[in-house]
């Protein structure tokens, strides 16, 4: 009989007090075994309302690779995923996280697609899926979850101001075999309306180019906070 193993949901979060009321609804009733956030210092009210209800909520400097690595080292589930505020899933997903992990993956990703139900946003959607599943390069939106033992051997995120979930998703390639789970997660469509759907994108492209070309992060979240 397979072991069934236990799973944490980390979730960071900073300044998000519109967004969490809507968030603790649904992630009531998850069939997880830990739920911890990691808050980066918000200035409105976003830990009282987590603490409100009940749930666990952790001060970290702000930075989501220092948040999720702070929630990570207090946990004690055998996986760890790590959810991004915006985006939701439902207790069959962390089933099939389970599932995962006894067909001996060692980390993992879940398909997206945006809130916007426009056919624009799900052309979007469509092609950060299908670049992920060709790459196996995930972005923190997609729900990344991690054995515990693997995240502790990579030494857990890098600790970068940008692009640490493409790092990760690199260091996660080398050590093993890196589940694409086909269930789709509903994320935001917020930054693409705020920001413009070809601009948000063409910003996208540009800095992962650069990424890829070397350019530091530290750079690279310069331009994206003077971009933006």
């Amino acid at each position: 009989m397979k072991h069934s193993p236990s799973v944490a949901i980390v979730i960071p979060t900073y300044n998000e007090a519109s967004t969490l009321p809507q968030a603790l609804k649904r992630l009531d009733g998850l069939c997880a075994d830990e739920l911890i956030f990691v808050d980066g210092g918000s200035t409105d009210e976003s830990r009282a309302l987590i603490q409100a209800q009940g749930h666990r909520c952790l001060f970290s400097e702000l930075g989501r690779a220092k948040q999720m690595n702070t929630g990570a080292q207090n946990t004690e589930s055998d996986i760890i995923l790590f959810l991004h505020i915006d985006t939701s899933l439902s207790s069959s997903d962390i089933s099939s996280i389970k599932k995962s992990y006894n067909q001996g993956f060692l980390s993992g990703r879940f398909n997206i697609k945006l809130s916007n139900p426009a056919i624009t946003y799900c052309i979007i959607s469509f092609f950060i899926n299908l670049r992920s599943r060709l790459s196996r390069i995930s972005t923190g939106d997609q729900g990344m979850f991690v054995r515990r033992d693997v995240f502790d051997a990579v030494g857990g995120f890098p600790d970068l101001p940008l692009m640490e979930d493409v790092a990760m998703s690199k260091r996660l390639k080398q050590v093993g075999k890196v589940a694409c789970l086909s269930g789709k997660l509903t994320t935001s469509s917020r930054r693409w309306e705020q920001h413009g759907i070809v601009r948000t994108v063409m910003l996208m492209w540009k800095i992962r180019f650069l990424y890829w070309l070397g350019i530091s992060p530290a750079k690279l979240v310069m331009m994206y906070r003077h971009t933006r």
